[in-house]
């Protein structure tokens, strides 16, 4: 495992890549109006999900290691009642993507032990906050294919 500090940047690399890659295939699967709508009294629309995986992508790597002063309402990435378009809700994410692939690539082997705190996670260093953050993207994802599959139903009238 000597060389784990050479390969984890580019794991972690593909993995972020895959999940973005994962999310627009999903989201081409659903129209404008879809990705906005609940079919469920429960959960999220797709692009509320795709909001809040922006806000925790950009606070959790972007403000906190990465410094870019961005500071989230994570309340309204649920709730906000005129959100951008599909297009822009997913150039966002990709851009908040970007941001970690970039942040990734310049940890030093050192960097991935460093200290680490944000607002509301128990993350104690860097390498902590990346791993949740990519699992939080996967746990994500499954509900996206939920919902996508449930667009895709066919009318039982």
């Amino acid at each position: 495992m000597g060389n784990l500090p050479s390969i984890l940047p580019s794991v972690l690399a593909e993995r972020y890549k895959g999940h973005a890659n994962r999310i627009h295939e999903l989201a081409a699967g659903v129209s404008e109006a879809q990705f906005w709508k609940k079919p469920f009294p429960f959960g999220n629309s797709f692009g509320h999900l795709v909001l809040h995986l922006t806000g925790n992508l950009s606070y959790y790597i972007g403000a906190q290691i990465a410094g870019t002063g961005y500071v989230r309402d994570r309340p309204k990435e649920f709730s906000d009642s005129s959100p951008p378009s599909k297009t822009e809700a997913l150039n966002r994410l990709d851009h908040a993507v970007g941001i970690a692939l970039g942040t990734i690539q310049h940890q030093s082997p050192e960097d991935w032990s460093a200290e680490y705190s944000g607002v509301g996670t128990d993350a104690r260093n860097r390498l902590t906050i990346f791993l949740i953050c990519e699992s939080h993207m996967q746990h994500h994802i499954g509900q996206m294919i939920y919902l996508v599959s449930e667009f895709q139903r066919p009318d039982p009238r």
